[in-house]
């Protein structure tokens, strides 16, 4: 009898909860009856009463709901992590709190499974949102399309279904500052892709603030690219090919004007240029040194506060 676990980071979703608890269990219909279904709740650190409404879920269904409640807020990412290692299903599914992303695909996802493959990805193809988030989302998804993994699908995914190998994979990397959904691309495996229209969020306020975004997207690119690396060789050498042939000017300039005096606005604009390009090259190697510097200490990604049903507290599987 297969088991799926439907893993859920939730970060503020008092709200959200009641609601996509029912929907879930609605869902279930759509599913052959010798399915058996495992819900895996994650608070990142809520402030709310996100915890209790997890834990009337859990008590309301205790044979298939998990709840696990994380010291402090990890993250979105490292929150599903949690999820993953707690999750006991043959096959996993991620999907978020607020019912953006339609439970319903989960059946033809679970088809795609059966089938016998071992990634299946529900893609955004429209979003209803305003103008700019949705351009800040193309363009971010874009980039990344462009810069790190140019097979992933367009228009983003936060909707995933995955066979517990690759579940037992995500958790064992323990990958820090990274992307749980880039990563599980990364890993190899062939995927389908459905596109879907990504809905308008009805209850709460998203907690998706646009500095997480861009430290998504830089987690992103280096994480799964060299190109900034590679950005300041390029650059590097661009530079110092102007150099040369400023140089050589300045070499022709003076010949022919020996008694001109020196300027101090090319010199100023000189300095500046070189001083503006060491500055982004050492915040770019800086990144780099960090992200193996937090790497090396091997802190937890994640330290579990309490779980409902009760298990023995520990810090990350």
């Amino acid at each position: 009898m297969p088991k799926l676990s439907i893993v859920i980071p939730c970060y503020y979703n008092e709200e959200n909860i009641p609601v996509t608890s029912a929907r879930l269990l609605e869902n279930e219909q759509l599913f052959p009856a010798e399915v058996e279904f495992e819900y895996v709740l994650v608070d990142d650190g809520s402030r709310d009463g996100t915890w209790a409404a997890i834990r009337a879920f859990q008590q309301a269904h205790p044979s298939k709901v998990v709840g696990i409640r994380l010291a402090g807020n990890v993250g979105s990412y490292n929150a599903i992590v949690a999820g993953l290692a707690h999750a006991t299903g043959d096959c996993t599914a991620v999907m978020t709190a607020d019912l953006q992303d339609p439970p319903e695909l989960l059946r033809q996802m679970y088809d795609y499974w059966q089938q016998g493959l071992k990634l299946v990805l529900a893609n955004r193809a429209k979003r209803e949102e305003g103008l700019l988030q949705r351009w800040f989302s193309n363009s971010f998804h874009w980039l990344v399309r462009r810069l790190a993994l140019p097979g992933i699908p367009p228009g983003g995914f936060d909707l995933v279904f995955f066979d517990q190998q690759l579940r037992h994979e995500v958790v064992r990397l323990q990958e820090r500052n990274s992307n749980v959904f880039y990563l599980l691309v990364w890993l190899g495996y062939p995927y389908v892709s459905l596109p879907y229209t990504r809905r308008r969020r009805e209850i709460g306020k998203s907690r998706w603030t646009l500095s997480k975004k861009i430290k998504l997207l830089i987690d992103s690119l280096l994480s799964f690219s060299f190109f900034p690396i590679r950005a300041i060789t390029v650059v590097g050498f661009v530079f110092g090919f102007l150099a040369i042939l400023y140089s050589i000017y300045l070499v022709f300039f003076r010949l022919q004007h020996p008694n001109e005096p020196p300027g101090w606005t090319s010199l100023m604009l000189l300095v500046l240029l070189v001083a503006a390009f060491q500055m982004v090259a050492l915040g770019v190697l800086g990144e780099y040194v960090w992200r193996g510097l937090d790497a090396a200490r091997q802190r937890p990604m994640y330290v579990v506060d309490e779980t409902s049903p009760a298990q023995p507290s520990h810090v990350q599987e």
